[in-house]
């Protein structure tokens, strides 16, 4: 038994990388987890291969661009678990490249995936915490917004955006109801170079992750020892990257 064990935590942007890694894990120390994603058979396929494991899990087709998908993933924990202790808000989208490129269309992709995203889910969640009288927001954020450089500050900006409304919605809710948790990993193995136009950039960051990147389990023990905490202690901005990162 562990602290987590029991929990109701839904993730979105589950079906790879740290969302995949944390439902995993999870999933192991007891927590019953809730997968949101828009590629549903790897949700499926991540799903069936925690039950074979002895865990719980169920899927939701989750786009978080749409507000009406956040409530289903959050209604649908509610509706299986009986509760939601924790929502992890990790979908994200990378369409970086020089401010020069005016790929305007990719900046409103991350505006929309990476901020009003994580909106969604705070608009989802936070009436059901209230009525329960407590929650925990998790949210996925980067050290590019730590370390602004070229090629990422529009991603930045979005990224320091949803660090911003973090706190200033844990500044609101001192009152012991509501726990915010920012993690802002480095470099990690996943699949979010996939989303990056720019094939000069793709290929840099590709590069880099494959020469020093940290695995995505990494990411999921830290959010892991996040949750785990009792509820008078907040966890609340966490910076994890690999040793070699500059």
């Amino acid at each position: 038994m562990t602290a987590i064990s029991g929990k109701v935590v839904a993730i979105t942007g589950a079906s790879s990388g740290i969302g995949e890694a944390t439902a995993r894990l999870l999933a192991e120390r007891g927590a019953a987890v809730v997968l949101g994603a828009r590629r549903t058979q790897r949700l499926d396929e991540l799903a069936q291969a925690i039950r074979d494991r002895g865990g719980r899990a169920i899927t939701c087709a989750t786009d978080v661009t749409r507000r009406e998908d956040l409530e289903g993933l959050v209604g649908r924990a509610v509706a299986e678990f009986g509760r939601l202790d924790v929502l992890m808000s990790n979908a994200g989208v990378s369409k970086i490249g020089p401010v020069a490129d005016l790929d305007v269309d990719g900046w409103s992709a991350m505006i929309d995936v990476n901020l009003r995203g994580v909106l969604h889910g705070i608009a989802a969640a936070l009436p059901v915490f209230q009525r329960q009288g407590h929650g925990h927001l998790v949210t996925t954020v980067s050290t590019s917004g730590l370390k602004i450089v070229p090629t990422q500050a529009v991603y930045a900006a979005t990224k320091n955006a949803v660090r911003t409304l973090m706190e200033g919605l844990r500044r609101e809710s001192t009152d012991g109801l509501l726990r915010t948790t920012a993690v802002s990993p480095g470099f990690v193995r996943t699949e979010l170079a996939d989303s990056i136009d720019n094939a000069h950039v793709r290929e840099q960051i590709r590069r880099n992750m494959g020469e020093f990147a940290i695995a995505p389990e990494a990411v999921a023990r830290v959010i892991a020892f996040a949750i785990e905490q009792p509820h008078d202690v907040e966890i609340g901005d966490v910076t994890i990257r690999p040793t070699a990162q500059g």
